[in-house]
């Protein structure tokens, strides 16, 4: 059983992206995981905007776990400074650990690898293997893209309609919150 109420484990890019709102969503996103007490999860990176969450969350004097595989020390800058500091030999030990201790998964603007995050605990609920809430930060409609192809998979016939049902879209930091405090 964890020592906090409930923690979130938030998949982002390890870089900024070109809009300033991706950074303020990141920072506001921090914000209030700590203000709720929620502990974040995270790549236990301290670049992009992974940095920028964990770095609000402890401003705001919340809590911080965080995971990263060994050959990311250098590149993502292993942030040492976390409550809880964990090294994987392996990016599927990271991914696991993780969302293993994460009550819900919140999915910011990110590349290849928080999509690959996303889709893995979206495939793992499609399977029954958990009820975590899943929910997308969609900040100035990043994910729209992501949210048409998961209604073209299903249009398709190679999911059924549940699997749109496990996606929650947040348009901002606000509504992030108010599905958060539903699903937790």
């Amino acid at each position: 059983m964890s020592a906090y109420p409930k923690s979130v484990c938030v998949y982002c890019g390890s870089r900024d992206g070109n809009a300033p709102e991706y950074a303020q969503a990141a920072h506001d996103t921090g914000h209030m995981l700590a203000t709720n007490g929620w502990r974040l999860v995270y790549g236990a990176g301290d670049v992009g905007l992974m940095g920028r969450v964990a770095n609000s969350v402890q401003k705001a004097g919340g809590k911080t776990f965080g995971v990263i595989p060994t050959h990311l020390m250098e590149w993502e800058v292993g942030k040492r400074d976390l409550d809880n500091f964990v090294i994987t030999e392996t990016m599927h030990e990271r991914k696991k650990v993780m969302f293993m201790n994460a009550d819900a998964v919140v999915v910011l603007p990110g590349g290849a690898g928080s999509l690959d995050e996303f889709f893995e605990a979206l495939t793992w609920r499609q399977l029954r293997l958990h009820n975590k809430p899943l929910i997308l930060l969609n900040i100035d409609g990043f994910w729209d893209p992501l949210c048409d192809l998961l209604q073209h998979v299903v249009d398709s016939g190679f999911a059924g309609d549940d699997i749109l049902s496990f996606v929650q879209v947040a348009e901002d930091v606000a509504d992030l919150e108010t599905k958060l405090k539903a699903s937790l």
